[in-house]
């Protein structure tokens, strides 16, 4: 869903009635266009994002090729997120950089539908990807699996992730809504503001499955995830607390900031699209889309800088003392890790009875590491 940026100014979607390129990029500056002193606000911000966006996943790049150990099957779906991420970083942010300096989009008609384009399918990898990490996250603690790794899966979500994406973001294109100027005349993304049947269609369609179904989907694996580790909880009072209270400030931090960076820009969008015209000012409309395109930042830091193994090797790569350069040579223990929830049904109750392998929740929670546990190993 995400093309970053969305605009509840009417007056900016004029663009796609124009005939050419040089009327889009000529256009005179309309009501919505922001002040100067905006524009430099805006500028730094998204050259804040651009740069930290960038750094942040390409540091997560360099580990995944550095570090053999990393690259497990699980850990397939991290790097989508940072590939999608850094792709925003490269193709999406980096004009609406160049255009907010200049105060105007400086591509053109053809330049903005491929602009709104390539932000929506790259911000839906990332979005999909991030729901099918809390399902394996919740699936690895509750179902238990004897196979060895298995990459076939991880692949096929990957793929699928792209796939899912190209479905809703190719549409406009091909004439199911478009992709138009929007905010502060700086970007483009899904016209929201088209008051047509099509259109309205296109976007309930695109909240439904690229922002609805994903909330509910990640609430639930976080959820059950919870309640799991709770019954552990009860019967293992000391180490089994820690982690629970380990995994609930994960989750907790997972859900707002998901919550955070994506439902203002949906509030916003909806408003723009089916609330009165001009309800929503150019502030409004630019504040939204960028604490979207901050996920970029944020997530590296989640998804990576929380988990004890790229925290690992973090330290490694940037030579702290903290790990000794013989330990890189050793790999990190890995074990299946399961919590099974046995239900037994007494009269009106249900009692719950849970099985844990304490090093393979140790693993997945992300708990501080043991003081003879060794860092993954280094390739050439």
């Amino acid at each position: 869903m995400d093309s970053r940026m969305f605009s509840g100014q009417a007056g900016l979607n004029y663009s796609f009635n124009l005939s050419d390129d040089r009327e889009l990029v000529d256009a005179p500056a309309g009501r919505g266009k922001l002040s100067p002193t905006g524009f430099v606000v805006l500028s730094v911000v998204l050259g804040f994002i651009m740069t930290f966006g960038f750094l942040n996943n390409f540091i997560v790049l360099l580990l995944f090729c550095k570090f053999k150990k990393l690259r497990t099957p699980v850990n397939m779906l991290l790097l989508n997120i940072s590939v999608s991420d850094m792709l925003v970083c490269v193709f999406g942010t980096t004009l609406s950089f160049a255009s907010s300096i200049r105060g105007r989009w400086l591509l053109g008609r053809s330049g903005c539908s491929w602009y709104g384009f390539i932000n929506s399918c790259f911000g839906i990898v990332s979005l999909i990807s991030l729901v099918i990490l809390s399902y394996d996250r919740y699936s690895t603690l509750t179902v238990y699996n004897k196979g060895g790794p298995n990459y076939r899966k991880p692949l096929l979500a990957v793929g699928g992730s792209w796939l899912y994406s190209l479905i809703w973001t190719v549409p406009p294109l091909l004439g199911w809504s478009s992709y138009g100027i929007e905010g502060a005349g700086t970007s483009c993304s899904v016209s929201w503001t088209v008051q047509t049947v099509q259109s309205h269609a296109y976007i309930i369609c695109l909240f439904i499955f690229c922002l609805g179904i994903p909330v509910l989907v990640m609430f639930y694996c976080y959820g059950r995830l919870l309640l799991a580790v709770k019954q552990v909880g009860k019967i293992r009072r000391t180490a089994a607390r820690r982690r629970e209270y380990h995994i609930l400030f994960m989750v907790l931090t997972t859900a707002a900031c998901y919550l955070l960076c994506w439902m203002p820009y949906g509030v916003v969008a909806m408003m723009a699209t089916f609330g009165p015209p001009n309800i929503i000012s150019p502030v409004a409309s630019v504040v939204p889309s960028l604490l979207a395109k901050s996920s970029t930042v944020i997530n590296p830091l989640i998804y990576i800088l929380m988990n004890k193994q790229f925290y690992r090797c973090f330290l490694i790569l940037f030579h702290c003392d903290h790990w000794s350069a013989d330990n890189c040579h050793t790999s990190m223990p890995s074990k299946t890790t399961v919590i099974q929830l046995n239900r037994r049904v007494y009269s009106n109750t249900v009692a719950c009875t849970a099985q844990i392998s304490t090093n393979a929740l140790d693993q997945c929670c992300s708990t501080p590491a043991t003081k003879h546990t060794t860092p993954p190993e280094v390739t050439a």
